[in-house]
């Protein structure tokens, strides 16, 4: 296929890929709102068919993009793959019947910009480059634990202030999303240079390759389980800080174990610094951007104030001569007794 041709199947690949991307988050952003968590939510969740639609496009959206990439550069794919979140916002909005905010807006337009700066200076200088399998076993439990630390602060911090819901509470979850989603491409590249026997210290045993397929599967069912609990606390911060944390993850593996760096030298990492903190600015505008409208919607209404008890009518007092009545006397002290008639004198005979 030429160049041209290429490069267009390459967007409509990547604009299917964002689609099936947000279209999933939406889903499992619903299913999330409507989870009661707790014990045996896992097993309630795995039970609807809305998250097997959910992985469904998820699985979807992760072929498309491989085939984008098979299709067109890197510098091409992955900057299309931040409009996930511009897709997400208005479908998901759709979906709660309400409008979206124009602080929400201006926090997509902030974190594209940041997400798609972040990734033009960060792909590989050595595309060939790939992990040995120690330093893919150190990366897993780096990783492992990174995800513990983000999964139990995301835990102990949420609740409620005031009545509104605590968006942020999903972000640690979010960003183990990500992380486990990065770490689970870059064990991908090194499964792939050890099937083609190009794994840098020498060919793998077969377990060694199956142990790098076991690892990827869990950092992947791993990575859709903690998005699924970032949810809880909202779809669109959520879904930015994934889109963020991803990338992020991939550069630092890159630059501290494969010798690469950031495009154009030291001017790529100042871009990188400038995108992270503009990325960082949309992100807080999406955490804090709901509208009245939104607010209402999200909001459960209160519990209707009891009714108060209406006081039971005193009973009537009956007829003279009959028995008397079993209810509730009159309120008040009861009336003295009539005296006795005085006797009358018999007349003298």
């Amino acid at each position: 296929m030429s160049g041209a041709g290429g490069t267009v199947v390459a967007v409509v690949l990547s604009l299917v890929s964002a689609a099936g991307y947000a279209l999933a988050a939406v889903a499992q952003s619903r299913l999330a709102s409507a989870s009661a968590g707790g014990r045996g939510a896992l097993r309630r969740l795995l039970a609807r068919p809305q998250w097997w639609w959910a992985v469904g496009l998820n699985a979807a959206g992760a072929l498309a993009h491989v085939a984008a990439l098979h299709y067109g550069p890197l510098t091409l794919v992955q900057p299309l793959g931040a409009l996930t979140l511009v897709a997400a916002l208005p479908i998901g909005a759709y979906g709660a019947r309400r409008r979206v905010t124009r602080v929400e807006w201006r926090g997509a337009l902030w974190t594209l910009v940041g997400l798609v700066g972040l990734v033009a200076v960060t792909g590989p200088t050595a595309p060939d480059e790939a992990l040995n399998l120690r330093e893919a076993l150190v990366v897993t439990a780096a990783t492992l634990l990174l995800i513990g630390l983000l999964s139990a602060r995301s835990r102990g911090g949420g609740g409620q202030d005031g009545g509104t819901p605590a968006r942020g509470r999903g972000l640690g979850h979010a960003t183990a999303s990500g992380v486990a989603s990065g770490v689970g491409s870059a064990l991908t590249q090194t499964l792939t240079a050890a099937l083609a026997r190009d794994l840098p210290g020498g060919p793998t045993g077969w377990w060694q390759t199956t142990l790098l397929a076991v690892l990827i599967a869990a950092f992947a069912v791993g990575g859709l389980l903690l998005s699924q609990a970032a949810y809880r606390g909202g779809l669109a911060a959520p879904l930015a800080v994934v889109n963020l944390s991803n990338p992020a993850a991939a550069a630092v593996i890159g630059v501290a174990l494969l010798g690469e760096t950031f495009r154009a030298g030291a001017w790529g990492w100042a871009v990188a610094a400038a995108a992270s903190l503009v990325a960082a600015r949309g992100v807080v505008l999406l955490t804090t951007g709901l509208g009245p409208e939104a607010t209402v919607a999200q909001t459960p209404a209160p519990p209707a104030a009891p009714e108060p008890p209406v006081p039971a009518l005193p009973a009537l007092p009956g007829p003279l001569g009959a028995p008397e009545s079993r209810t509730a006397p009159l309120a008040g002290p009861r009336p003295a007794p009539l005296p006795d008639p005085l006797p009358v004198p018999e007349p003298a005979r």
